[in-house]
């Protein structure tokens, strides 16, 4: 097993992958801005190492001190967590020219999976269903209004680097496709340096369905299941749930099972997302992440599976232990992500924690990095921590959150707690009656 970790990221992540390492019997290197010397994944690393000032630029995403922190405390691998680093093939590669194991999966299959356009064109190779659209990058005007026409409007342009929902318009006919192309061009240029843009054919009413995969590189490859993230802003997940509740036993295991496959047929290696929209018992793959996910602790919950330990294992050579018919699936797993920002207007909050007390309990568990006196910096991601739980069913799973949402508590700063608190009120919550757009027009209505 590896001897040294660097764990290249900060906040809940880190710690999450630290505690891992920790029990795992593995030394931790903790790497930090300026503004990140008293957060807690570094007080709790045998070793920490400052890597550049506050901007994310001069230190989480500067690689060349990364490495020289690799040298200097003789890591012997990296775990990116996500976000950052995470998807950048290039560091992947620099890593493994430097013998240091990326915790990750190979370099290939980041870039592949990085641009959009060529993952999709991988996907219809593997089998996986796609939604409709271009073949490839749109360059021209009139090119993207061929292209809209054929598959019928209203479109998506979309970036073919990057993520997040930037780089991302909608032209809901022809006239709207000038302003849609351009603007949806200079956003990816700007975010991701690539002003490459793609079609997609715009769904209604589409839930968002994920599938957890972990692969070891050899041709071993199984899935954890489904995960609902249909509640969203700005096409940034809110609340994610474990199983998708609106798949049959069949189409989940279906789906997952085509997942599972093109894993062991791409040799894949580390734990992976497969991402749909579902409509009208349809799946169309969007996109593969290459990395860890935020809403992993669902998937870990119901199946009762460590992932992060398993991508160190994987990483480290070993094969996958797993086999499918061993993954079993037990009860129903909800997640929130509890953010430092006016739960309203969504606009950042960063400052002095006064007071924090987690909720807890049965069927609770609360991955955070911040503690009573811990200052948030403006500087970053404003992730407080996510709540999970667990329960037999889904209705058991939403009474828990009820109460553990009214247990938790976080002041000095404004949080999204009390958006949560109204969702778990709202009868289409309850019943599960939305989609990716609900919780936008929920918003919109509520200003």
């Amino acid at each position: 097993m590896f001897s040294k970790v660097l764990i290249a990221n900060r906040g809940e992540i880190a710690l999450r992958i630290l505690r891992a390492c920790k029990e795992l019997g593995i030394q931790t290197v903790a790497v930090h801005s300026v503004v990140d010397a008293d957060a807690m994944h570094v007080k709790l690393a045998d070793e920490s190492v400052c890597i550049g000032p506050n901007p994310a630029s001069e230190s989480y995403l500067n690689i060349p001190s990364i490495l020289a922190a690799c040298e200097i405390t003789g890591a012997d691998a990296v775990h990116p967590g996500y976000g950052f680093l995470s998807e950048n093939s290039r560091f992947a590669q620099i890593l493994e020219e430097h013998k240091i194991a990326f915790i990750g999966p190979s370099a290939d299959h980041i870039a592949i999976m990085g641009d959009k356009i060529e993952a999709k064109k991988t996907a219809l190779k593997l089998g996986i269903p796609c939604v409709p659209g271009s073949k490839g990058e749109v360059k021209t005007e009139s090119e993207a209004k061929e292209v809209a026409k054929e598959i019928g409007y209203p479109v998506l342009v979309k970036a073919a680097s990057g993520g997040g929902g930037r780089g991302m318009k909608l032209a809901k006919d022809e006239s709207e496709m000038g302003m849609a192309l351009s603007t949806a061009r200079s956003e990816a240029k700007a975010a991701f340096g690539d002003d490459a843009v793609y079609l997609e054919k715009y769904l209604g009413k589409p839930r968002h369905i994920e599938i957890q995969v972990i692969g070891d590189g050899k041709g071993n490859g199984i899935h954890l299941g489904t995960r609902d993230c249909s509640l969203q802003r700005r096409h940034q997940k809110v609340w994610e749930e474990a199983v998708a509740f609106c798949l049959t036993d069949k189409q989940a295991s279906d789906i997952g099972e085509i997942c599972a496959k093109a894993v062991r047929d791409l040799k894949y290696s580390g734990a992976g997302t497969f991402e749909f929209l579902y409509e009208n018992d349809e799946f169309y793959f969007i996109e593969m992440n290459t990395r860890i996910q935020v809403e992993h602790p669902i998937s870990e919950r119901i199946t009762n599976i460590d992932i992060v330990y398993e991508q160190i294992r994987v990483a480290f050579g070993d094969t996958l232990a797993i086999k499918q018919s061993d993954v079993s699936f037990w009860g129903h797993a909800i997640e929130v992500r509890i953010n430092a920002e006016d739960p309203q207007t969504f606009m950042p909050s960063p400052g002095l924690i006064e007071h924090y007390h987690p909720a807890g309990g049965v069927g609770v568990r609360v991955d955070a990095a911040v503690y009573q006196g811990y200052r948030i910096p403006p500087y970053y991601d404003s992730l407080i921590g996510k709540l999970i739980v667990h329960g037999k069913n889904r209705p058991e799973c939403l009474m828990r959150l009820r109460r553990a949402l009214d247990e938790f508590v976080v002041s000095g700063v404004k949080t999204t707690l009390p958006l949560f608190q109204r969702l778990i009120e709202e009868p289409d919550i309850i019943s599960g009656n939305y989609d990716i757009h609900w919780l936008e027009k929920f918003l919109a209505k509520t200003e």
